[in-house]
């Protein structure tokens, strides 16, 4: 395991080598002594996991292999990262998140409780790559909705509360709450009865 700056890990904690620990982001390069990475209890951390500074974990964490949190992110309770997940810097997950294989989700983006994002799904945070400027702003994905594999969602969108995104959607627009959105651009529909959540 490799470790920088000041880290913290609960108990019953189960690290896999080689993991890293508190990674210095830009404003800590070449300092010993920087905030490192907070990891509640009963985590289950994989191999090629790398876990910034300034990071942030709640209970109940796992990751599966090759997975990769920037700073300044906050996790809630019982998260699962897939393999080779990616969470850019400053990014808040609720509790009871799932992300799985090959999520990608940037900078400056929230998700709420019970989300799921199925593999591959990719979200976006810069309207005009690669010269969008300081003005990033990642999707807000509501409590319980559920976003199918190989989605794309583009900057700033807002996922409503219990809504589904069909796999390989691409989300232009906000999608209301206990809607599904199919297709590329997506089209609002309603839930269908087998995704309604009771």
């Amino acid at each position: 395991m490799f470790e920088y700056g000041n880290n913290q890990v609960g108990k019953n904690v189960q690290i896999f080598d080689p993991v890293t620990l508190g990674f210095p982001s830009r404003d800590y390069i070449g300092k010993k002594d920087h905030p490192g990475v907070i990891i509640g209890d009963n985590a289950i951390i994989r191999s090629g996991t790398i876990l910034y500074a300034d990071v942030r974990i709640g209970s109940n964490f796992s990751t599966g292999h090759n997975v990769l949190v920037r700073e300044k992110t906050v996790l809630g309770n019982h998260v699962s990262l897939g393999t080779g997940v990616i969470i850019e810097g400053n990014c808040t997950i609720g509790n009871h998140v799932n992300l799985q294989s090959m999520v990608y989700v940037p900078t400056n983006s929230e998700l709420g409780n019970y989300v799921f994002i199925g593999p591959n799904a990719v979200l976006t945070n810069d309207k005009y790559p690669p010269h969008g400027g300081k003005n990033l702003f990642g999707p807000i994905v509501r409590d319980h909705a559920s976003i199918g594999a190989n989605a794309t969602i583009l900057p700033g969108v807002t996922i409503g509360e219990g809504a589904l995104i069909a796999a390989a959607s691409v989300i232009t627009k906000d999608v209301p709450p206990f809607s599904l959105a199919i297709g590329s651009p997506a089209r609002i529909k309603p839930l269908p009865e087998g995704a309604i959540q009771k």
